[in-house]
């Protein structure tokens, strides 16, 4: 089973730094290259550029939050919900919910104190 994922392709998991603008900033996000094609993927569904998505995305969690965080993270995450839901359309033949899939993954500390 290690095999299918030793054997991936480095480029990839390579890291590319691309500048955007968030909130009227210029910034830079450090991510694999994978994710950034899932970001396009994503974009292009929602009939944006992939900047454009990401300083919406962006703009989006800060007025429902009052503040972003690690937002390679967010954008790591954002790429996992949707290949979810996009499993999860697959399976059952259709879209039934629009809303992203809320994780019910529990850290190992949480889960395995003594």
């Amino acid at each position: 089973m290690c095999r299918i994922f030793a054997e991936q392709d480095p480029q990839i998991y390579k890291v590319v730094t691309r500048s955007v603008r968030l909130n009227g900033y210029c910034t830079s996000i450090r991510l694999e290259a994978l994710f950034w094609s899932i970001l396009a993927e994503i974009a292009a569904g929602e009939g944006k550029t992939t900047p454009r998505f990401i300083s919406t995305l962006y703009d989006e969690v800060l007025e429902r939050r009052g503040e972003v965080g690690n937002f390679a993270s967010l954008l790591r995450v954002t790429c996992l919900v949707h290949l979810r839901a996009t499993r999860r359309e697959t399976a059952v033949g259709e879209a039934s919910d629009p809303r992203p899939v809320r994780s019910t993954w529990i850290p190992p500390r949480a889960a395995y104190r003594p």
